[in-house]
């Protein structure tokens, strides 16, 4: 039977994110925000509140051998005392928000606490910031003006796939079928989806691999596949400044949103769980703008009362 401390319960919990196909990375971050959270509880418990304010070298004594039922006042005294500490910005305090959320809802299925502290918690507002990315012939500008054949490729891939860094390193030969023009790509949480390609990019592909028919698409040190780090650099040497993988990968969601109007096909090409997640790609082309305002707006027509 397991305790109520959370040194027994975090345990618990990430098993209950492996089994629900959680990322390791994501499972790692998830433990450290409880872990500091479980460790301020216990030092709360221990030690007096001016104390943990001034003295944030106290962490290095605190345990996590503590009760993991606590009051909703912890939760907005620990968020108030990180914010004594460090400047966050409000998307950091989001996701501790959410992990903690998250958490404290295993806990409650599990019996393990009487109430969600979180329930009721607000999240800070996030500012929807205008997200910077290339257009159409900008990409395809951009993808001319590399000599290397490797490199104009990585990007020209990512561009007609919308992969993520991840995924684009991860892709073997042998998960491409050249006569369907598609990649069987392994996503977030080992989920299997498939995307195209356009003629040109299967040919400068076949052209790429030469006689190769396993094995890494791009490899990368001691023949394994390439890492995100160079795929990274490549983006450095060659992109205009704040142009990232992740910008290209938002250009082909806005491109393919904007010609199809499809936003359920975009969704299943990016591999989003939900669809919300989807629409931040999403812009309303300025052009498409100019003729709904030209053709339905009274003051942009020829006023014929006489």
């Amino acid at each position: 039977m397991v305790g109520r401390y959370f040194s027994e319960w975090l345990k618990s919990y990430r098993n209950y994110l492996r089994m629900r196909n959680y990322s390791p990375r994501t499972i790692e971050s998830y433990g450290q925000v409880i872990k500091h959270f479980a460790y301020y509880v216990w030092l709360r418990r221990h030690n007096e509140v001016t104390k943990l304010v001034i003295y944030g070298k106290y962490f290095e004594t605190a345990r996590l051998d503590t009760d993991v039922e606590i009051p909703p006042v912890m939760i907005t005294d620990f968020l108030s005392f990180l914010a004594s500490m460090q400047t966050y910005k409000p998307k950091t305090f989001h996701r501790i928000i959410s992990t903690l959320s998250s958490f404290y809802r295993f806990l409650y299925t599990q019996g393990a606490v009487c109430t969600n502290p979180l329930i009721g918690i607000e999240r800070p507002r996030i500012k929807q910031q205008e997200v910077k990315y290339l257009k159409h012939n900008q990409v395809l500008r951009l993808i001319d003006s590399i000599e290397a054949p490797r490199d104009r490729l990585i990007v020209r891939t990512i561009y007609a796939t919308g992969v993520r860094v991840s995924e684009l390193c991860n892709i073997n030969i042998e998960d491409i079928d050249f006569e369907e023009h598609t990649i069987r790509i392994r996503g977030k949480g080992d989920k299997i989806r498939i995307v195209f390609l356009d003629d040109d990019t299967i040919g400068d592909i076949l052209r790429f691999i030469g006689v190769r028919i396993v094995g890494p698409l791009f490899v990368g040190q001691q023949g394994k596949n390439i890492s995100s780090r160079a795929i990274q650099h490549i983006f450095r040497h060659y992109a205009p400044a704040g142009i990232t993988p992740h910008k290209i990968r938002h250009s082909y969601a806005s491109e393919l949103y904007r010609r199809s109007k499809n936003l359920r096909v975009v969704q299943e090409n990016l591999g989003h769980t939900s669809i919300k997640t989807t629409e931040i790609y999403l812009h309303t082309d300025i052009e498409e703008r100019r003729q709904i305002y030209q053709q339905f707006f009274p003051l942009s027509k020829y006023d014929e009362r006489a």
